[in-house]
């Protein structure tokens, strides 16, 4: 690392000083499967001399037993580890590289091309202020360069890199590049706009990577590190809308009260009055608190303890905010959604959201459309699949604090995580709030979708029809279904009528009629003397189906 060992050798601490002042770009590599995000990443590090003689050495010998650059080394193998990626050479999960310039350090995910394992792209992306698409030379645009073009823009990644790969292959021929490019800037005209730069590039023989390549001598900009070296991102942060997701409540003694948490946007200085949220009470800072000592202000995205001059109810999960600017607050709002689950998401069905530092139970009570991957149209849906994109409404069962994502990343975005298996199942960025209309009626579809069932009525003759209702609600409401017993000779209602209306709302009812005569206007009837009851549960399964 040539431009640091002067200075570490002189100096350690100015070294760190100086390190510890320079500004953080973090960025990704995605794009489609095999379009060289790996070796791009392995090719910045090794031209750039930020990898260590022992890394070397251990590449070029992983590189004789997994590498498919020949008899080179195999670049890619630096951020690949995993023993499932190197054996089929492609990338799994996320792997993070850290490393430093003379002016800039950086953080670079490599994430996944494999529409399989999109979820894991939009988890890099969460984080990152700039964005490489690769696309392959010989390929061009693929379903999967749109897909993650459309992510990056809706995670408001406003700094763009389109890198042509693999222009060795097509004999560094200029005409190739500029198709690729109108075709992307034909697709991309529909997207939020961003800087949009376009480079092409050889990863694997390291042209216009670091340094100029003299194949690409037609191109007249500057090399990818570069470019990264120099890209404007400052202007990028929100220092104007002040938020501290609170995320714990530091009480080590009787004396001291702080608030933690990072804050998601804006800047705030002692005696700045303060707005708690969903509470509304109000106070003014006392103090700004760090390991370091106090502050005289911060902003986002540092990590603080502020304490306040009043005593008031505050605790994880609640807001803190400028009481002149002040966040939206409601049950209701309208967000962007990227499903990552192989289990639909389901319309009405409840789900754990995770906003900043709040956790509430939610749903999704409609889908307005779903976005077409190709075309960018907007398409009717009941549902969302793997990897799909839609616009949604979301309620939640608690008031919660937001912004929509392009005004404030930290309090624009949430997670969808599945209750039973506590898996994140997806992405969402709000877009504003819900508006004031009237809410709609509850149809049995949502019901369906909230119970994993739908409304049956299944009566029960015979002189244990009562013992075996009884026995069939126990192992019903066990499995996680919703269901009610009406025993006929309990009740002086109209057991049909009250039959309907259970079903109705999404019920399983199971009436016993005994061993009298009874003929049913609805539902099924089952004689509990001459069918086993696993028989009966059966069909109530297949009736009602249960999920």
């Amino acid at each position: 690392m040539a431009h640091q060992s002067a200075l570490i050798s002189a100096d350690i601490d100015a070294y760190l000083a100086r390190h510890e002042q320079k500004e953080l770009l973090r960025l990704l590599t995605c794009g489609s499967v095999d379009d060289g995000k790996s070796t791009l990443i392995g090719r910045l590090l090794h031209d750039s001399r930020m990898i260590y003689e022992d890394q070397l050495a251990e590449l070029s010998r992983d590189s004789v037993k997994s590498g498919t650059a020949g008899a080179e080394v195999d670049l890619a193998l630096l951020v690949d580890g995993l023993q499932a990626e190197r054996e089929q050479g492609i990338t799994i999960d996320v792997a993070y590289r850290y490393f430093s310039t003379a002016k800039r350090k950086f953080i670079i995910a490599d994430t996944p091309g494999h529409e399989q394992y999109t979820r894991n792209m939009a988890t890099g992306a969460s984080t990152s202020d700039l964005a490489i698409i690769l696309i392959d030379a010989r390929h061009g645009v693929q379903i999967q360069t749109r897909r993650h073009s459309i992510i990056a823009s809706l995670l408001g990644i406003r700094h763009i890199i389109v890198a042509v790969n693999k222009m060795d292959l097509v004999g560094y021929d200029e005409r190739v590049f500029n198709r690729i490019k109108a075709d992307y800037l034909d697709f991309a005209a529909r997207l939020d706009r961003a800087d949009l730069q376009f480079i092409p590039i050889s990863a694997l023989k390291g042209d216009n990577v670091v340094k100029r390549g003299a194949p690409l001598g037609w191109y007249e900009g500057r090399p990818l590190m570069a470019i990264l070296d120099s890209i404007e991102i400052a202007a990028d942060r929100n220092l104007a809308d002040m938020r501290l997701p609170v995320q714990y409540v530091n009480r080590p003694n009787p004396d001291f009260r702080g608030y933690c948490g990072a804050l998601a946007g804006g800047i705030v200085r002692p005696g700045d009055r303060i707005t708690a949220l969903p509470s509304g009470r109000t106070s003014a800072v006392k103090s700004i608190v760090t390991f370091d000592g106090e502050l005289a202000e911060a902003h986002a995205p540092m990590s603080v303890t502020l304490t306040l001059q009043d005593e008031i109810d505050i605790s994880r999960g609640d807001m803190l905010a400028l009481s002149t600017n002040l966040p939206e607050t409601a049950d209701r709002f309208q967000a962007n959604i990227v499903w990552m689950s192989e289990q639909p998401l389901a319309v009405g069905r409840q789900y754990d959201i995770k906003l900043a530092s709040r956790m509430v139970s939610g749903a999704v009570p409609g889908i307005s459309h779903r976005i077409d991957i190709n075309s960018l149209a907007r398409l009717p849906a009941t549902e969302l699949r793997l990897n799909e994109i839609g616009h949604c409404e979301v309620t939640v069962n608690a008031p919660v604090s937001f912004d929509p994502y392009k005004k404030c990343k930290g309090t624009g975005a949430f997670i969808v995580i599945d209750r039973l298996s506590n898996v994140t199942v997806g992405a969402g960025m709000i877009t504003g709030a819900a508006g004031a209309a009237r809410r709609r009626p509850v149809t049995s579809e949502e019901r369906r979708a909230r119970y994993g069932q739908q409304g049956f009525i299944a009566w029960l003759s015979g002189a244990s029809s009562l013992a075996v209702a009884r026995e069939i609600e126990r192992r019903l409401f066990d499995t996680g279904h919703a269901c009610y017993v009406l025993d006929r000779t309990q009740t002086k209602v109209d057991l049909e009528e009250a039959a309907r209306l259970l079903s109705r709302a999404g019920l399983i009812c199971v009436g016993s009629v005994g061993g009298e005569a009874f003929t049913a206007q609805s539902g099924r009837l089952f004689d509990c003397d001459t069918l086993a009851i696993d028989d009966i549960l059966r069909e109530i399964s297949r009736g009602a189906d249960l999920r």
